[in-house]
């Protein structure tokens, strides 16, 4: 979790606008329209270590938002070249901008997570294919099942959430539009339409076909598949919280935790917090999906309203993963007791072929 704080927290919020100013100065300079000694001064003082990050909100109280006392300190910084960076952007680009780039960098240590998870519940459903279990419906004992079966589903709904999250992240938009979407500070028409591509390029996002600021797809998208993916996580420890309740037994975590009265307990810890990650994720979301209806060209509020929802998502979301691994990696299968529990008849059908085509599934 500590990576996702760093990753998402307030001097990762300003080193990444740090790094959308200094990469507007560059392609302000490569298309001419400021000297390249300008882009080379603005890089070399944009490390957010050297700022005044809790001036910097103090101050931001005035405008609305960071970016404009931040632009006035890197000014400062920059010296006499620092007039050349900034134009042609308004505080939304950068902002919108910085969020992006955050939530490209998270999602991929998450990316990696959910990929070890991915590995850990394949080794087990092979291992498990013909494992017996009572599968329950309605609470109620059902029909035999294996543990392999259900181990290819939580499986199958973590390949849909890595997807989800490759997909969104590697269609992350960077942000340039100007005061009012339309680029009028860059001039020249060409200059103009050249800029939002370079911009993008230079920090590793996609040039969107039409500045985002009241269309708020990349954000509602981003939303979506963070609510999945805990969501997909969250059925995985569903599972495992009912199954190791002590009158069923037939999972463990293989680390639990303890209870500081009641010393004989041996808690399903990681399964918990993916579980809380699981009900706060669609919340967040629910707010980034409200911001879609944005008036105007540039609105009040709605896109204020997702600073903090959104870095939030982010952190529950790569805690939920990191837990997850850990979860999947030590979680202790009690075959055994799954016979001894079993109170219905019958054979478990089709599940080991069932298992055997998930498994296909890359």
């Amino acid at each position: 979790m500590r990576g996702a704080i760093e990753a998402t927290g307030d001097m990762a919020l300003l080193q990444a606008m740090l790094d959308a100013e200094a990469a507007l100065t560059r392609v302000r300079a490569a298309l001419g329209l400021a000297p390249e000694e300008a882009a080379e001064a603005v890089a070399a003082v944009a490390r957010a270590d050297a700022f005044d990050l809790p001036g910097i909100a103090e101050r931001a109280r005035a405008g609305g938002n960071p970016v404009i006392p931040l632009v006035e300190d890197l000014r400062a910084a920059a010296g006499p070249h620092g007039d050349h960076m900034h134009k042609g952007a308004t505080s939304q680009d950068i902002l919108d901008t910085a969020l992006m780039l955050i939530a490209h960098r998270a999602l991929g240590a998450v990316l990696d997570d959910v990929e070890r998870v991915v590995a850990g519940l394949t080794t087990l459903a092979a291992a498990h294919r013909d494992t017996p279990m009572a599968a329950r419906t309605l609470t109620q004992q059902a029909v035999p099942t294996t543990f392999g079966l259900k181990a290819a589903g939580w499986r199958a709904l973590a390949i849909d959430a890595r997807d989800r999250l490759s997909a969104v992240r590697h269609a992350l938009p960077a942000q340039l539009g100007g005061p009012a979407g339309t680029l009028e500070r860059f001039g020249d028409r060409d200059i103009a339409s050249a800029a939002p591509a370079r911009f993008a390029a230079e920090l590793g996002l996609v040039a969107p076909p039409l500045p985002w600021h009241v269309l708020r797809a990349p954000v509602a998208d981003l939303a979506g598949a963070l609510a999945f993916a805990s969501g997909a996580l969250g059925k995985l420890a569903a599972d495992v919280l009912v199954l190791s309740r002590t009158e069923i037994g037939e999972v463990s975590e293989g680390v639990g935790g303890g209870s500081s009265s009641m010393p004989h307990k041996h808690n399903p810890v990681r399964a918990t917090m993916i579980a809380a990650a699981a009900r706060q994720v669609p919340a967040l979301s629910a707010v980034l999906y409200a911001s879609l209806a944005a008036e105007d060209e540039r609105p009040p509020g709605a896109w204020h309203a997702e600073w903090q929802p959104l870095r939030e998502a982010l952190r529950l979301v790569a805690g939920a993963a990191r837990d997850a691994t850990e979860l999947v990696a030590g979680l202790r299968v009690h075959p055994a007791r799954m016979r001894a529990n079993l109170a219905v008849a019958g054979t478990p059908g089709a599940a080991a072929v069932l298992v055997d085509r998930a498994l296909e599934e890359k």
